[in-house]
């Protein structure tokens, strides 16, 4: 039996984030106006599902609630199960290892890995669960703030948000 997953979406401060879940179980976590990225994954990973419009949990609405309020911590008790490859979910899961607050580089990640860091960069680009996976944690090795799908303005919001910028 396939599993019926919600579409639900989130009023941050950042803009709304749609959030496909299924339970407490987060499949998809992006900001709204990143809607093709929402519907190419669904495409390539949700076919044949029954996905219907619908409220978020109540655990996941109060962590993101929390995690915006303050609480950097808060997102880290959603779990998130996030379509990928074998190394793709290996360096999503280093990157929910890097605390609230704290930074890392593509190269230090894919030295953990063994790996090269254009192939971390690829599968944090390629993140569908967006701040729960923190991807936005990850930057340059010169320490510029690189790439993030969500915009750069937003990665320094909650890099900030997080206590991992002063005063950028």
């Amino acid at each position: 039996m396939v599993t019926p997953l919600t579409l639900a979406t989130y009023n941050s401060p950042l803009g709304d984030i749609i959030i496909l879940q299924s339970g407490k179980q987060i499949h998809i976590c992006e900001f709204s106006d990143r809607q093709e990225r929402v519907s190419r994954q669904i495409r390539q990973h949700y076919q044949g599902h029954h996905i219907a419009p619908g409220p978020m949990d109540a655990t996941v609405t109060e962590a993101f609630d929390d995690y915006f309020s303050g609480n950097s911590s808060a997102l880290n008790a959603i779990d998130a199960v996030p379509m990928g490859t074998d190394f793709e979910r290996k360096v999503w899961q280093t990157l929910r290892n890097i605390p609230p607050g704290a930074l890392r580089n593509y190269g230090s990640i894919a030295e953990e890995l063994n790996s090269a860091a254009r192939a971390v960069g690829r599968a944090n680009g390629r993140n569908p669960v967006s701040l729960i996976v923190p991807c936005h944690r990850v930057i340059g090795a010169d320490g510029s703030l690189t790439g993030y799908a969500g915009g750069l303005h937003r990665k320094e919001w909650l890099l900030k948000h997080e206590g991992a910028l002063l005063n950028l």
